[in-house]
């Protein structure tokens, strides 16, 4: 298990929308709807990616949280973490895991520590993400107060994030990932 962040759990509430209903600059537009790995991606865009782990616990899902396929009050396994390129924070990062989803061949996504879940999932041949959702979290919202914690450079510009549920084996699971101050998917 790892040491939690002082500010574990950042959480995400927020708006999540179809992407069509939202405007979107396009070189934004294309990291937020790419249905590949965005740890391969952030990758190809560093010499040096690493995860931090800000925290893991399990609680049950809220209403806020809670869709199709994770229903409120279901015990899950909450990871949080942040994306690093070359010692950049690029990208915050919340999972849930359902317990129910924690077994077999699945239970070691419980166990992760600093690797990727994202590296881990897009090995498996069988997987399928459903639908992207986006929101934009403002200067009030948790994240932006990690990112200022972080001492990022901010503006008065929106975060932006995505979410998407991914099955793996009939076993689902949520991650929602938001773009950090001075992350490469806003420039141009």
């Amino acid at each position: 298990m790892t040491t939690e962040h002082l500010l574990f759990p950042v959480q995400m509430v927020a708006n999540w929308q179809p992407p069509e209903s939202v405007m979107l600059p396009n070189s934004l537009r294309d990291w937020l709807l790419d249905p590949s790995s965005l740890t391969a991606r952030l990758k190809s865009h560093s010499r040096h990616f690493r995860v931090e782990v800000l925290g893991q616990k399990i609680e049950a899902c809220s209403a806020a949280e809670a869709n199709n396929d994770i229903i409120t009050g279901e015990q899950v396994l909450v990871r949080e973490v942040l994306l690093y390129c070359d010692e950049i924070a690029q990208v915050y990062a919340r999972s849930l895991l359902p317990l129910s989803s924690l077994t077999g061949a699945q239970q070691q996504l419980a166990h992760l520590g600093t690797q990727s879940l994202g590296q881990v999932l897009f090995n498996h041949p069988d997987l399928q993400r459903k639908k992207i959702e986006v929101a934009a979290f403002d200067q009030d919202s948790s994240v932006a107060k990690l990112a200022h914690y972080l001492a990022l450079q901010t503006s008065q510009q929106p975060l932006w994030g995505r979410r998407s549920v991914f099955v793996l084996d009939k076993k689902p699971l949520m991650v929602a990932e938001v773009f950090l101050p001075g992350a490469v998917a806003y420039h141009k």
